[in-house]
C-alpha cells in the first residue's frame, strides 16, 4: 500500500495542464464535504440552548440544531457521488498512463487502486484550506470540538479515495491501452434488487402498523425520511435506466435522423451508463418541485397567522429555516449538474476511438454534437416531467391540509421546476461539447 501511495503521489505531481482540471473539481468537492462536516461538528458540539449570532434564533434550540444536522447530512451524498464522479473520469482520461503500469506487471486491482489514491492529495488540497478558513471563524471551541475538527480534515482525503476505489472497480485498464467497464449493458443486481425490496417492506411496515397496534408509537422522523428518499432514489435509479433502454429501443426502429439514430443506439447499447445522475436529477426535481409549491403555501399561512397575532415566534425564525432549506436543494442541484457535465466529459473519453471512427466513415462533426445532447435530452424529459407531476401531487397535498387560516393558493411556481432543471441539465451536457473536437480526432485510431 505504501508504495501504491507513493506512486500515486509522484503520478498526480506529474500531471500536465489538460488534469488539473479535474484535481480542481475534486479539490472542490473536498472542501465542500470539509466545510459541511465541519459545520455538522461545530453544531453538534453544542448542547443546551446557546444564542448564536446567526441564523435568527433557528440554531438557538438543540432541536433545531438536529434538525439542521440532519439536513447537512443529507447535502453530502451528492459531494461524494460528485467526488467519485470526478475519480472516474480521472481514471478513463488517464487510461494509456494505467495501461502502462498494466505492462510493467502492475495487477488490474492494483491499477484501480493507484488511480483511486490520486484522490487523496487532491482531496487534501480542498480540505486543507476548508478546514483553515472554517476553523478561526468558531469561537472557543470545546476539546471534543477539536478533535472533531481534525477527524473531518483527515477523514475527507480518506473519504474520497474511498469513493473513488468504489466508482473504479468496474474500470479496467488493459495492457495495450483499451479501456472497458465490466457488465456495461446489464442493470442492477440481486443485492441492488434485495435492498430496494427491503426499503419498500420497511417503509410499509412503518406507515401500517401504527394502524394496527396502538402501542406501536414510532412516528414519522429522521429514520423514516431517510428511508423514503433511498428507496425513492432506487427506483428512480431503476426506472431510469430500465425507460432509457426501452426508449432506445423503440426510437432505433423508427429514426430517421442520423443524430437520433447514434443516441437511441448508445441508449439501447448501456441504459445504465447515466442512470446514476439521472436518477439523482429526478429525485432534486421532485424535492425541488414540492419544495417551491410548500413555500408557497407555507408563506400564505405564516403571513395570515401573523395576522391574526397567533405566531409563536418571530417571522425571520420560518423565513431563515425557508431559505437555508432552499439554499440546500440549490446546492444539491448544481453538484448533480456538475456530475452530469463531468458525467458527459467521461462518456466521450470513454468512447473517444469510436468517436473517431464515426468522424473517420464521413459523419459530420454537428451530428454527433447533436447526437451527444439527444443521449440526455431524449431519456430526461419524460422522466423530469413525471417527477414534475410528483412535485405536483405533494404541494397539493401540502395545500389541501393547510386550510386554518387561508385558502390555500394554487402553488403554480412550482410548474417552473421542471422546465428549468431540464434546460439547467442540457446546458451542463452543452459544456463538454467543445472536448468532443478533441476526441474525434484521426490521432486517436490509433490506439484502437
Amino acid at each position: 500500500m505504501r508504495a501504491d501511495l507513493r506512486l500515486a503521489w509522484l503520478l498526480t505531481r506529474g500531471s500536465d495542464r489538460r488534469e488539473w482540471w479535474r484535481i480542481g473539481l475534486t479539490a472542490l468537492g473536498a472542501a465542500m464535504a470539509t466545510g459541511i462536516g465541519l459545520a455538522i461538528v461545530s453544531l453538534a458540539s453544542l448542547d443546551g440552548y446557546y444564542s448564536v449570532s446567526v441564523g435568527s434564533g433557528l440554531l438557538d434550540s438543540d432541536s433545531d440544531r438536529r434538525g439542521v444536522i440532519f439536513a447537512l447530512g443529507l447535502l453530502l451524498i451528492p459531494v461524494l457521488g460528485f467526488l467519485g464522479q470526478c475519480a472516474r473520469i480521472g481514471a478513463v482520461h488517464r487510461d494509456r498512463r494505467l495501461a502502462a503500469l498494466r505492462l510493467a506487471g502492475a495487477a488490474p486491482g492494483q491499477v484501480r487502486r493507484i488511480a483511486a489514491l490520486e484522490s487523496g492529495p487532491a482531496c487534501l488540497a480542498g480540505s486543507a484550506p476548508a478546514t483553515a478558513a472554517f476553523v478561526p471563524l468558531w469561537s472557543h471551541p470545546t476539546a471534543l470540538a477539536w478533535a472533531g475538527f481534525a477527524l473531518v480534515a483527515a477523514a475527507v482525503p480518506v473519504l474520497g479515495a474511498a469513493v473513488s476505489a468504489l466508482s473504479l472497480r468496474r474500470v479496467v485498464a488493459s495492457p495495450l491501452g483499451w479501456v472497458r467497464r465490466v457488465r456495461a449493458t446489464r442493470g442492477p443486481g440481486r443485492l441492488f434488487k434485495s435492498v430496494t425490496w427491503l426499503l419498500a417492506a420497511t417503509l410499509l411496515f412503518i406507515v401500517v402498523a401504527p394502524v394496527f397496534s396502538d402501542s406501536f408509537t414510532f412516528g414519522p422522523g429522521p429514520l423514516t425520511l431517510i428511508v423514503l428518499i433511498l428507496l425513492v432514489s432506487f427506483t428512480a435509479l431503476w426506472l431510469s435506466g430500465s425507460s432509457s433502454r426501452q426508449l432506445g429501443k423503440g426510437l432505433a426502429a423508427r429514426a430517421r435522423r442520423p443524430e437520433v439514430l447514434i443516441a437511441a443506439e448508445r441508449l439501447r447499447e448501456d441504459p445504465w451508463a447515466a442512470a446514476r445522475t439521472h436518477a439523482a436529477v429526478l429525485l432534486v426535481t421532485v424535492v425541488g418541485s414540492g419544495f417551491v409549491g410548500i413555500r408557497q403555501v407555507l408563506l400564505a399561512d405564516l403571513h395570515a397567522i401573523r395576522r391574526e397575532g397567533h405566531l409563536a415566534a418571530d417571522m425571520a425564525y420560518y423565513t431563515t429555516g425557508i431559505d437555508l432549506t432552499a439554499a440546500a436543494v440549490l446546492v444539491a442541484l448544481a453538484l448533480i449538474l456538475t456530475s452530469l457535465a463531468v458525467g458527459a466529459a467521461e462518456s466521450l473519453a470513454t468512447r473517444r476511438r469510436g468517436l473517431a471512427a464515426q468522424a473517420a466513415a464521413g459523419v459530420p462533426y454537428g451530428v454527433l454534437a447533436r447526437a451527444l445532447l439527444l443521449e440526455t435530452a431524449l431519456p430526461l424529459a419524460p422522466a423530469v416531467a413525471v417527477a414534475g407531476i410528483g412535485g405536483l401531487v405533494i404541494s397539493a397535498w401540502y395545500a389541501s391540509v393547510s386550510t386554518d387560516y387561508i385558502v390555500a393558493p394554487v402553488p403554480y411556481g412550482m410548474l417552473l421546476v421542471p422546465f428549468a432543471v431540464y434546460v439547467c441539465c442540457l446546458l451542463a451536457v452543452a459544456t463538454s461539447i467543445p472536448l468532443l473536437r478533441r476526441s474525434v480526432r484521426p490521432a486517436e485510431l490509433r490506439y484502437a
